[in-house]
């Protein structure tokens, strides 16, 4: 137990440090090559947060371990809505300006309700990963369109802010760029190695595992951008990263683990995490959305809500397991 602990500590530590860098050095090399702001907030930053994720449940599934890849996507898009956005609204109550992120919202609830349509039966074959990875690079060509002609969006503002305040050289950029894809791929099979070996000794499934200390891990990059962007009053940077996080994760993170490897989805993974993720989804859809003219916002209170609707959540899959 000692040395698979570690290894997820270890792993954690440097798969969180190691996106902060690559997604510094990618946003950055794309500035050099003229890529509007707008495109990087998108596309470069949505895939640069999701990359954790990404890595993680693509080396779970090549190592034989598909339930801990699905449990990293899911339990990560639980975690960005509840836990995230939660504690990012108590810190700064979040306000939604930008057009761009009222069109995503209803988008991620749709790729949900299409997540949930094809796990129904129990599985998500690798056909079923073809259809969410066809639909992720759809969801590409949106976004590239909408970058590129949407220079006036407030989501472009605040990130034109952010590129400028961490402007680096262009060899500087690539070097990160490197060093942190690099970390990433080898802080994530360490990662995912400590998962399995304590949830073989601990007699979990692997789902388990990937649905709470491997779905927090990989979301602790969200929670220090949203944090930090909030505290400065980008709220629209802070939302577009959980936003564009869960789309990542819904149609890349578990349609390429999917595809590598059948994934079974077991009927109490339905009932209890698919319901509790389209649940949130949906809240923030109308917490996000914004009703008679005004912006969306997500306040104190909803903030404090999320936040306990995760606590709870944990619980009952402690709960499941026997822990409590």
């Amino acid at each position: 137990m000692l040395m698979p602990s570690l290894a997820i500590l270890a792993g954690l530590a440097l798969l969180v440090w190691s996106a902060d860098r690559f997604v510094e050095g990618a946003s950055a090399t794309a500035t050099h090559f003229s890529v509007p702001p707008l495109l990087v907030g998108m596309v470069i930053v949505g895939f640069g947060t999701s990359a954790p994720e990404m890595v993680v449940s693509t080396n779970a599934a090549l190592q034989g371990n598909p339930g801990l890849a699905l449990g990293n996507g899911w339990g990560s898009n639980i975690a960005n809505i509840a836990l995230i956005l939660g504690i990012t609204a108590l810190v700064n109550p979040i306000t939604v300006h930008s057009l761009i992120l009222r069109k995503e919202l209803p988008i991620l609830a749709g790729v949900t309700a299409l997540a949930g349509v094809l796990a129904w039966n129990g599985s998500l074959s690798r056909m079923d990963g073809a259809i969410l990875l066809g639909v992720f690079a759809l969801l590409m060509t949106w976004s590239i369109v909408e970058g590129m002609r949407g220079g006036n969006d407030a989501l472009a503002f605040e990130t034109s802010t952010e590129l400028q305040a961490h402007a680096m050289p262009l060899p500087r950029a690539l070097m990160w760029l490197a060093v942190g894809l690099i970390v990433l791929i080898a802080s994530s099979r360490l990662l995912v190695w400590g998962a399995v070996a304590i949830a073989q000794s601990l007699g979990v499934s692997d789902l388990i595992i990937g649905l709470t200390v491997v779905a927090v891990g990989t979301s602790l990059p969200e929670l220090a951008s949203c944090v930090a962007a909030a505290r400065k009053g980008e709220h629209d940077i802070a939302l577009g990263n959980v936003l564009g996080s869960n789309l990542f994760n819904t149609l890349a993170v578990v349609g390429i683990a999917s595809a590598i490897a059948p994934v079974e989805v077991a009927t109490e993974v339905l009932s209890r995490d698919f319901t509790v993720m389209a649940g949130l989804t949906l809240l923030l859809f109308v917490m996000g959305w914004g009703w008679r003219g005004r912006p969306g916002r997500v306040n104190r209170v909803e903030g404090a809500v999320l936040v306990a609707i995760y606590l709870g959540y944990t619980l009952l899959l402690m709960r499941s397991i026997g822990v409590i």
